[in-house]
Parts: structure tokens; sequence; C-alpha cells
């Protein structure tokens, strides 16, 4: 409405112009004989942009609305496995906390694991099986994740019941304590609101547990309820086989130990047909590629983000990225960067590495001609 009413209207022009011309003649003839009456007030500045919408990048970028939503998204994160944990974990965010959150009105990630005291796992007494982990954080560990600047935590994931539903209870109740928003449980819708915009989130992993990606006519209803409550619709996926051979997205339903991970191309498309504006996901422990749908967004993996001792950092497993996207009130794509990041360590995450470079390749062979152009700057645009 603010927009409209400095729109200027055709028939004020006339009036202007034809006042205009007979005060011209006024002049000729000398008929304005009192004096000038004062200047009128300075029109008001116009509205500066949010500070999500000025921030700074290499190379020419589309201007965000004054009123827009900026997102900073990141993969999976756990600060070791209870008793394991990692040390000093109140500086562990600090090389990149900076980045996390500047900028940017939401700071989402994947907890990748539970904030509880139960003891009781999924893998039993001791460990019964060496591919079972069973991941836990003591529940005062939230305010690490607060600290670092995150306001939305991801449940929707293989390890959001590692420790049963008194385990994941816990770590709902935690994450509410803490004044952090949760997503991710079956038929969940999360809204938030930043800027004046409602923002609504779906999270959705192959687990019946989590809301369940494998179900796509469940799905896609989930997906629509949230776009009648939010003009703007992130969906979440953790979808994909793991490793380092995981990379690519294959088009097809993957595989990992015996579990079905979904089709992840498939199951975003079918999202951003039924509402989403922007589609980002984790769950390969990998990064993957970029790709453009219907205009919008899709970050088929963010890998892991941070660790100590829960994740293999071998080969490509030792890249990660910090992911901003800016997104119109109707939820529009408008600019998006993606800033390199590297592990150190046993798993702390520090700016740095050759992500960029990475997710760009993976984004051209995976893609073609609906691949996002990420330069090497970070800055991602539109094929």
């Amino acid at each position: 409405m603010a927009a409209r009413g400095r729109q200027a209207w055709p028939g004020s022009r006339r009036a202007a112009v034809r006042l205009a011309a007979l005060l011209g003649l006024a002049g000729l003839f000398g008929a304005a004989c009192a004096p000038a009456a004062p200047a009128g007030p300075k029109p008001a500045p116009a509205a500066s942009a949010s500070p999500a919408s000025s921030a700074t990048t290499h190379g020419p970028q589309p201007r965000a609305p004054a009123a827009s939503v900026t997102l900073a998204a990141v993969g999976d994160m756990m600060l070791g496995n209870s008793p394991d944990l990692a040390p000093d974990p109140g500086t562990y965010f600090d090389a990149v906390a900076r980045r996390l959150d500047s900028r940017a009105q939401i700071v989402f990630g994947n907890l990748e694991g539970t904030l509880t005291t139960a003891t009781a796992s999924k893998c039993g007494p001791g460990r019964s099986h060496p591919d079972c982990f069973a991941f836990k954080n003591p529940p005062r560990y939230i305010r690490y994740f607060k600290e670092a600047g995150f306001t939305v935590l991801n449940d929707a994931n293989n390890h959001s019941f590692d420790f049963g539903a008194a385990g994941r209870a816990q770590t709902v109740r935690t994450i509410h304590r803490a004044g952090l928003t949760q997503t991710g449980l079956p038929g969940e819708i999360t809204v938030v609101t930043a800027n004046g915009i409602k923002v609504a989130f779906a999270a959705f992993a192959p687990y019946d547990y989590d809301a369940n990606l494998l179900g796509l006519p469940a799905a896609r209803a989930l997906v629509q309820r949230a776009a009648r409550e939010a003009p703007i619709v992130v969906v979440y996926m953790h979808a994909g086989a793991e490793g380092a051979d995981a990379d690519h997205v294959t088009g097809r339903e993957e595989h990992y130990l015996g579990e079905d991970r979904g089709n992840a191309e498939a199951f975003a498309h079918m999202a951003i047909d039924a509402g989403a504006s922007l589609v980002i996901a984790s769950g390969p422990h990998v990064l993957r590629g970029m790709q453009f749908y219907q205009g919008r967004l899709i970050a088929y993996s963010l890998g892991n983000f941070v660790g100590y001792d829960n994740f293999g950092m071998t080969g490509d497993l030792d890249m990660s990225a910090i992911l901003h996207v800016t997104l119109s009130p109707d939820g529009r794509f408008v600019r998006a960067r993606v800033y390199p990041v590297q592990f150190v360590g046993q798993g702390q995450p520090v700016p740095g590495g050759g992500s960029v470079a990475f997710m760009a390749r993976l984004s051209a062979e995976d893609f073609g001609p609906t691949a996002a152009r990420i330069l090497p700057s970070g800055v991602i645009r539109a094929p």
C-alpha cells in the first residue's frame, strides 16, 4: 500500500501541467505581486532496504525488495556424542558465526541427533552393530546452537529417534524452552515471522517417525497446507544415499544400508509444484549441486556443518557450506550466495576450502540447462 501511495496518478500529472502553465502566464504579465510562498517540507526519503537486502557481494546483484526475507541454512550438526563431546563447545562455532547470522533473519540447521538424558538407544546396550550410531548431546548444549545464531532447528532425519519417543520429546522441549523454533515432526508445519512476513517450514525424511518423504500424496498435501498458511514456504528434505560417492543427484530412488532414502529430485520438484518457495536438504553427508525448477532454488545437500568425530571427513567429506537465500514477500527468488566452509581438527567448521567450485561442477554435471550458476565468488544465479 505504501508503494502504491507514492505513485503519481495520471490525473495529478495533468493538473500539475495546467497549473505550471497558468503560473508561467502570470509571470509574463507581472501578475504575481505577492511574495513567493515558503517552500514546503522536503519529501521524505525513500524507505531503505532491510539489512538482508543490502549484503555486499562480488559483482552486480539483483536488488531485494524493501521487505524481503533472508535465510541462512546449513547441513548436519552435532557437537560430539555423549560422553565424547566437543571441547570448548562455546567457541566451536566462533569462526563461522558471523557468516551464519550476518544479515539473515532466519538461521536454519539440521540437528542430526538428540538433546537428551535418555539412555535406551536404538542400538541397544553397548553397540550391537558396527553401522549403528545413536547420537545425543546434553540438553544444556542447546545454548551453543542459540549463541551461534540458529533460530530454526530441524528434527526430520534418521537420528531424531535414536533414543526413542522419550529422547525426541525431550529434544523438542529443550529447543522450545531455549526460545528456538523446531520443525520436522509428522504432519508438522512450523510458521515463523521475519520482517513482518510469514514463513512456513515443512521438513521431511524417509521414516514414519518423521514427516515421511516416501509417502508423496501426504507430503504434497502437507506442503499445500503450508502454502495456505504463509506466502513463503521452505521445504527441507533429508534424502539420498550417504558418503563421498553419493555426491551426485541420480534422479532415481536412492538406497543406503538397505533403506529407501527417496528420489531427491522427484521429491523436490513435487514440493515446488505444491507451493514450496525454496527446497534445502542434507543427509548424504557430502555436498551436492543446486538446481532451479520453476524459478525456485533447490539445494540438494548442504553436507555436514559441525561435528566432533560424528562424521567422516576424508576426501570430499571435508567440505561444507553456508547458504544464504533472499526471497521476496511472495516467495520469489531474489538472490543467493554460498560461502565455503572446511573442517579442521575433529569436525570444527572454519571459512575456506573448495566448496564453491565443487558445488558449481556438480550442478553443471547433474542438471545441465537447469543448473544453478554458481560463480567463483559463491553468488548463485538462475540459468
